[in-house]
């Protein structure tokens, strides 16, 4: 990571992703911009840009008038190709470098490797990961120069700020922790035998951070996950561990969850990742364990 403090945009700047980001980039000392629709507060020290992203004339305009050169963009919040162009029409002659978070959902469920490398994939061409995917390739085959730009590819990201869960039928679940302390048989699709590989939100933020000043990021794609690998009934496991209680877990057969929820089949596979590519270019590689992780987002949820 740079050690010199950097002028720092966000785009998305108070979800919990962003916020995560926002704070640790803050504790090293780097100035903050984020661009917001205004409707969560922001973590005291950064600036605000408020506008919705999808109104492109006005935020080519609130770009225009902030006439700031930033060290690093972070897209917290792209979906779609389109976003993706605006990135790249804003800030090419505005920003040193970029970075754009994708996701893990890009690679086809039903091709994937294991682990999952960056290269030789197969990618969804539909839904929410063939969007990310058609996003990253505006970067892949657009011309970004003199800006620099990094994608990276987290697979599911936990930590204070967001809810609890990993897995259908309990993910992102607000009454996890009742229905664990209340002893509640939890419905995980394929028992939860899924093995899975969750990125603490901090992580994420110190390899995102990494990238700036880093040469070996430039025009780079990099799976971003955490070092434990644990099928998904063991992170709810923990959580129970971390709670005092026994979980019960009942299955839910695979092949009729995925014939009733098609749009949700990148969740049923194995999600298990390459991560050499970190450490070749010198980034920042995850290292917090998954029950010091999760007993820190536990706490703050109590």
């Amino acid at each position: 990571m740079t050690h010199h403090a950097l002028k720092i945009l966000l785009i998305g700047g108070s979800g919990f992703v962003s916020g995560t980001l926002a704070q640790k980039a803050l504790e090293a000392g780097h100035q903050l911009w984020a661009v917001t629709r205004g409707q969560r507060a922001l973590t005291d020290g950064v600036k605000a840009i408020t506008l919705d992203r999808n109104d492109r004339a006005a935020f080519a305009r609130a770009i225009e008038t902030e006439n700031t050169n930033w060290d690093l963009v972070v897209d917290c919040i792209g979906y779609s190709a389109d976003d993706a162009m605006q990135d790249l029409t804003l800030f090419r002659q505005r920003a040193r470098h970029l970075v754009f978070i994708s996701t893990d959902f890009v690679y086809d469920p039903a091709r994937r490797m294991f682990p999952q490398s960056e290269q030789a994939a197969h990618y969804l061409t539909d839904g929410y990961g063939g969007k990310k995917r058609q996003a990253e390739l505006i970067f892949v085959n657009g011309d970004a120069d003199p800006m620099r730009w990094t994608i990276v590819r987290p697979c599911h990201i936990y930590g204070a700020g967001s809810l609890l869960g990993c897995l259908p039928e309990h993910g992102r679940d607000a009454r996890l922790i009742e229905r664990i302390c209340g002893g509640e048989r939890l419905r995980l699709v394929g028992g939860g035998h899924f093995l899975q590989q969750p990125i603490f939100a901090a992580d994420l933020a110190e390899t995102i951070l990494s990238c700036a000043d880093n040469a070996a990021a430039h025009g780079g794609i990099f799976n971003v996950a955490g070092p434990d690998i644990v099928e998904s009934r063991r992170y709810y496991e923990i959580i129970g561990e971390i709670l005092g209680k026994a979980v019960e877990i009942e299955e839910i057969p695979v092949d009729s969850y995925r014939a009733a929820h098609p749009d949700r089949v990148s969740f049923l596979c194995h999600r298990i990742y390459d991560l050499s590519g970190l450490e070749r270019s010198r980034l920042a590689v995850p290292a917090t364990s998954l029950e010091k992780g999760l007993r820190a987002q536990v706490e703050s949820l109590l």
